[in-house]
């Protein structure tokens, strides 16, 4: 009796708690409230840079920037310091030779300088110690650093802070001799686990490399894939490819296949860890450029700023899923939408490689290809080979699909000519506002705003710092309208070569959607 008794007052009491916990419970949020977040600026960015080139008469400028943004983290910094260099048992080939033969081997051969927004100088690289080899002094003004020769090293950056969102770095070589000469350009970029590069190739005039940088204390194991126009190439590193703490590998693609193509594309997984990725690609003929990550599959895609002077423009895609896909090639002019006359369409087949050749496209104008489908929406990845000049004095850069500058993105390394900004709103008009930084040594920015067409591309005249000492950065916003995609291309005459790099300018990224949260009692009830 008296357990029963018992057991009927510990319900009771259980109950009165669990009442207590119903009656006093807020409100369970709306769907409306529970999905809305706010936008707020991030406080901590991570961003890795490749080894610029192993030539020992190339000559390499950093940039780095932060733009100021409104309610940003108080305090903070950004710097970068030297990767481990890599370990060579993926280069499957001898170092690349100088102008007079000899190698990159030899330290003694290079040498760095580094400059502060106002001129100042660093006392050395200090690659081994994890001394910084570039800080940035304060946001909206850039910093700079000098590399000569061939002993670059990949570079691991961090900015927190005031310093962190929109951080950004640029790393521009120029090689005047041997394979590869020309203007290299790449945007540093942030870690990841999937990276895709249509425009690759194994061919024996190509030397391409893929270079994989780690930022954590643990190793990272990634995989390589390479699709040509017949499917999958078998590849000799099953096992994956190990990239140590803190440091970088470079990976010869001609050496993990025995099959020489002129147009692949390289997928890098990883399994384990996370690492940065882009294509370093050498032309024995036609120059090079870096490969940077094409933007994600997708059905419709926009590879935005050929040049007008282009004289060759090679489209590349792949199609990752099971399924074919078919797409309509059109261009954005700077008069509107065009079909490109017998190249209206382009059949991918699933899991291979399909490429065209554009020739001239543009014809004398800006333009940008736009991919949509032409029935089911399948997803696929595409870049550009461009190709400026004539003969012997040609160039070639790299153009991969882009997402769209949603907020803010940014273009470092702007001189005061060989700039060009192109802009394009593919699906509807556009108002786009364009602010210059001070120069790295000296200046005053300026700001422009300017109005898009839909369906068009538009070259747009930047507004040039006054009194410019240096170079500077190009910080791109929307403002109202359609989607806006957008691309900076630099331009140098080197011994009469029309030496040139593209870099696309995704969003930064630099606002994180935090939600909102509140207490909900609710979690107590059975």
């Amino acid at each position: 009796m008296n357990r029963t008794m018992s057991l009927i007052a510990g319900t009771v009491a259980l109950a009165a708690v669990t009442g207590v916990a119903v009656l006093t419970a807020p409100e369970a949020p709306s769907a409306e409230v529970a999905r809305a977040a706010a936008e707020r600026p991030v406080e901590r960015t991570k961003l890795l840079c490749p080894s610029p080139s192993r030539s020992d008469i190339a000559e390499t400028l950093y940039t780095t920037f932060s733009p100021v943004t409104e309610g940003a983290a108080e305090g903070g910094g950004a710097e970068l310091v030297a990767a481990a260099p890599p370990g060579g048992a993926y280069d499957g080939a001898e170092q690349q030779e100088g102008e007079d033969g000899g190698t990159s081997e030899d330290p003694e051969k290079s040498g760095d300088r580094e400059k502060s927004g106002d001129g100042g100088k660093s006392e050395g690289a200090g690659a081994a110690s994890g001394k910084p080899v570039l800080k940035l002094k304060e946001p909206g003004k850039p910093a700079t650093r000098e590399v000569s020769g061939g002993e670059g090293d990949a570079l691991l950056g961090t900015a927190d802070g005031r310093f962190a969102p929109g951080w950004a770095v640029q790393q521009t070589t120029t090689v005047t001799v041997g394979s590869g000469r020309g203007l290299h350009g790449a945007a540093c970029t942030v870690p990841d686990t999937d990276f895709w590069f249509p425009g690759a190739s194994t061919a024996e005039f190509r030397t391409d490399y893929v270079h994989l940088t780690n930022p954590d204390d643990s190793a990272a194991v990634v995989d390589i894939e390479l699709y040509g126009p017949e499917g999958q190439l078998e590849t000799s590193i099953p096992d994956g490819i190990t990239v140590p703490p803190l440091g970088s590998e470079r990976v010869l693609l001609s050496t993990l296949t025995d099959q020489p193509l002129p147009d692949v594309t390289a997928h890098v997984g990883v399994r384990s860890g996370r690492v940065a990725a882009q294509v370093e690609a050498l032309d024995t003929g036609n120059g090079g450029d870096w490969i940077a990550p094409a933007a994600e599959p997708a059905g419709s895609l926009v590879l935005p700023g050929i040049p007008e002077d282009a004289t060759s423009v090679r489209l590349i895609a792949y199609a990752p899923g099971d399924s074919d896909a078919d797409l309509t090639v059109r261009l954005a002019s700077p008069t509107g939408t065009i079909t490109p006359a017998g190249h209206e369409s382009l059949h991918v087949k699933a899991g291979m490689t399909a490429s065209t050749d554009l020739k001239d496209v543009t014809r004398g104008e800006a333009g940008s290809l736009l991919l949509t489908p032409t029935g089911r929406d399948v997803p696929v990845v595409a870049g550009l080979q461009v190709v400026r000049g004539k003969g012997g004095k040609q160039e070639t850069a790299f153009i991969p699909a882009t997402e769209a500058v949603t907020t803010r993105a940014t273009a470092l390394g702007n001189t005061a000519k060989g700039t060009t900004l192109s802009l394009v709103a593919p699906t509807g008009d556009a108002t786009v506002k364009v602010t210059s930084s001070p120069g790295s040594e000296g200046g005053t920015g300026a700001s422009r705003t300017y109005k898009l067409k839909k369906g068009t591309t538009t070259n747009v005249e930047v507004p040039v710092p006054s009194g410019l000492k240096g170079t500077y950065a190009l910080v791109v916003e929307p403002v109202s309208g359609g989607p806006v995609y957008a691309s900076r291309t630099l331009v140098d005459s080197l011994g009469g070569i029309a030496a040139f790099t593209v870099q696309t300018l995704p969003d930064d990224r630099g606002r994180v959607a935090v939600p909102t949260a509140e207490q909900d009692l609710t979690v107590l009830q059975d």
